[in-house]
């Protein structure tokens, strides 16, 4: 009796060890394929919701510049790397001394979304200017440069001060925080606010371009998925089918929070065209703590117009 009791004792502490996730079953759904068309020349970003299969928020990828952090102690600020945009930290606090880019050293944020790794970075303990590179629009046209001082965060606003680097187009702002965003995004062109983002809550997966770092100074433009850093994980699934994948697999594989997790390379440009490699398969648990198989199919129209990735997707 005492071996029976320690048995079931051993197998209850099993079962419940910690890298078991602890969370509840549903219903598992049938594949259903969806698809959105970025344009051949890559200019709109696209979110997606997981649980509705729909597409709920878009826009062109030269909309906005900067990103600031909303949450009450965030003071984080991104650029725009579907544009290729660099920061470049001028070691100057004097606004109308910065003229040119003549000394510049360009830093780029980090495709994972680390925000401890952004170009801009801890601006809280330099009083310096940063000059801006707006990076290029979809037909390649360099937006520009503007020389930005950050002047104060608090829990509720940020502000901030621009120009043009010969001081035209001088510019304040106070850019409110809203807590239902990640981010609240700011375009220079239209020298105020923007809406980007969906809420943090209702989306999942955004289709696009961003820019990858090769190598620290070497950022190239690629196209691809990148996740909601609101909750948002992705495992990759390289060695099962996607037929195969059910909801137990959750326990096998390491889920990220890195927002480029399933990234790009879910296809490769051989002989001029773009393959897609079917057999790259991803987990992915939602901002709502549900997990869903998705994998891609296609990057082509039916016309065959590049930008228009087809994947599949399945509840587990």
């Amino acid at each position: 009796m005492k071996f029976a009791y320690l048995l079931l004792t051993a197998l209850i502490i099993s079962s419940c060890m910690k890298d078991e996730i602890p969370v509840p079953k549903h219903e598992a759904g049938s594949n259903t394929t969806n698809s959105i068309n970025l344009g051949s020349d890559y200019r709109y970003q696209a979110y997606y919701d997981l649980e509705t299969n729909t597409f709920v928020q878009e826009h062109e990828k030269i909309a906005w510049d900067l990103g600031f952090e909303c949450a009450p102690s965030g003071f984080r600020i991104i650029l725009n790397s579907a544009k290729s945009m660099a920061a470049s930290n001028a070691n100057c606090g004097n606004f109308t001394a910065i003229t040119d880019t003549v000394g510049s050293f360009w830093k780029y944020d980090v495709s994972s979304g680390n925000l401890d790794s952004t170009a801009i970075g801890d601006w809280l303990s330099s009083s310096s200017v940063y000059v801006i590179d707006r990076g290029y629009s979809h037909d390649g046209t360099h937006q520009g440069f503007r020389k930005l001082e950050i002047e104060q965060v608090n829990t509720n606003e940020y502000q901030i001060h621009y120009a043009e680097l010969d001081g035209s187009g001088e510019e304040t702002h106070t850019i409110q925080k809203d807590g239902t965003y990640n981010f609240v995004f700011f375009s220079f062109d239209a020298n105020s606010t923007v809406s980007i983002q969906p809420p943090k809550e209702e989306w999942d997966l955004v289709f696009g371009q961003y820019s990858h770092l090769f190598e620290p100074t070497f950022p190239y433009q690629v196209t691809g998925v990148r996740s909601n850093r609101n909750g948002v994980e992705v495992a990759e699934v390289f060695d099962k089918a996607f037929e195969s994948i059910v909801y137990a697999d959750i326990n096998l594989y390491d889920f990220s929070p890195n927002i480029d997790i399933i990234g790009y390379d879910w296809k490769t440009f051989v002989g001029g065209t773009y393959e897609t490699h079917s057999d790259k398969n991803f987990i992915v648990k939602t901002t709502e703590g549900l997990y869903y198989k998705l994998h891609f199919i296609d990057f082509y129209t039916s016309t065959g117009e590049k930008g228009n990735p087809i994947f599949e997707v399945s509840a587990l």
